[in-house]
């Protein structure tokens, strides 16, 4: 018999939908798949020159560090040090992991009892809600509505949620809203964090993938954040590394030392190889990154025709690789997606798969060429 935790979970929204994209390609139909979010641009040559070299030596065909290889962990120091302007003790205060998720999914184990209360925006990334119930915590949702800019009001949350809840979960630049948070919105969770003993878990895997002269900031920014957050970074997105697996996480010692002791207890750490391509990705030139965000860029605008030729409405993201529609005649956002599917052959996300106020809007992902994108305008044309 499967665990009750088991049975909580909902069928994870992308393996329901790659399911059916399978159906229909078996059947011989050209799908355009606007759905998952895995950028089809490859890993840039000089990370993958560096895996191969590394690879190669077998001084990293070993058990890896739990925590990460120093080296790493100064390269992400000194990352946040240039892009952020903020200061980490490579030794104490980052950690590698296997890929943001990970370290995402990890965290409630290291912090929940049962019945300790994760509060989660909705709608929001599924892994939020899910390791919360994993870890035999209830996670408590937090409305994100368009008229507030999917920010959430914290001034909303009952007291007795606040007393109870132990973790909040927050992601800016958002996924799947692409919003943004200013660091005056920041300001206010800090405070609302210290106020009321609760660990902010700031997702923000999109920091780099901007437009229009929008900059990301980290919630580390933001004094005293470091005691009281952790934040999540991941090179799947920035350097198009998704199958890489590795991310890293930062904040204060004891939390970081509470991440690490869950992951040596479950996991062997990231293949030192892949460490070693990550510092070249890190340190190395960012061309790659600006060329990333000039193709992401042209794809928005012509994702937006998309958008506009099937009668939804978007406002134009300032980060992300995402474009998040709301459908205006009342359909599921489900039913719609079935519907550009099944007359299309187009794959879109339900919003409702984020959670219940996604209800409403769908996302397409701006991770197939623009060529597929206007095959797609031509196919709804």
């Amino acid at each position: 018999m499967i665990s009750s935790r088991l049975s909580a979970l909902p069928k994870y929204l992308f393996a329901s939908i790659d399911e059916a994209v399978s159906e229909l390609r078996e059947k011989g139909v050209d799908v355009i798949d606007f759905g998952v979010g895995d950028p089809d641009l490859p890993t840039p040559p000089h990370i993958v020159e560096e895996m191969i070299k590394a690879v190669q030596n077998p001084a990293y065909h070993h058990y890896p560090s739990y925590v990460g290889m120093p080296s790493f962990r100064e390269a992400v120091a000194k990352w946040y040090k240039k892009v952020f302007g903020v200061h980490l003790d490579p030794e104490r205060e980052v950690i590698a992991l296997i890929g943001s998720k990970e370290g995402i999914a990890h965290t409630p184990l290291a912090f929940l009892d049962p019945g300790d209360i994760s509060i989660v925006p909705d709608p929001s990334y599924p892994v939020y809600k899910n390791s919360t119930i994993l870890a035999d915590g209830v996670p408590y949702s937090i409305p994100l509505f368009e008229d507030n800019e999917f920010l959430p009001e914290m001034e909303k949350i009952p007291r007795d949620v606040r007393e109870k809840a132990k973790l909040l979960f927050l992601n800016y630049p958002n996924n799947p809203t692409t919003a943004v948070a200013d660091k005056q919105f920041l300001r206010e969770v800090v405070e609302f964090a210290y106020e009321w003993d609760i660990l902010i878990c700031y997702d923000n895997p999109y920091s780099e993938i901007v437009f229009d002269g929008y900059k990301a900031p980290s919630i580390l920014q933001v004094r005293g954040a470091k005691e009281i957050g952790i934040e999540f970074h991941s090179l799947s997105k920035t350097y198009n590394m998704t199958g890489w697996r590795i991310g890293f996480a930062v904040g204060c010692e004891k939390t970081i030392n509470a991440l690490g002791m869950v992951k040596t207890n479950i996991d062997s750490g990231v293949f030192e190889a892949v460490q070693r391509a990550g510092i070249k990705a890190l340190l190395g030139p960012q061309d790659c990154v600006r060329e990333n965000i000039r193709v992401y860029r042209e794809r928005r605008e012509e994702m937006l025709k998309l958008v506009e030729t099937l009668g939804l409405e978007a406002h134009i993201p300032k980060a992300t690789f995402y474009v998040w529609a709301k459908i205006k005649d009342g359909t599921s956002s489900i039913d719609y997606c079935k519907r550009l599917l099944e007359k299309y052959g187009i794959v879109a996300t339900p919003g409702v798969g984020f959670g219940e106020y996604g209800e409403g809007y769908l996302r397409f992902a701006l991770t197939r060429p623009l060529s597929r994108i206007e095959e797609a305008i031509k196919r709804i044309s």
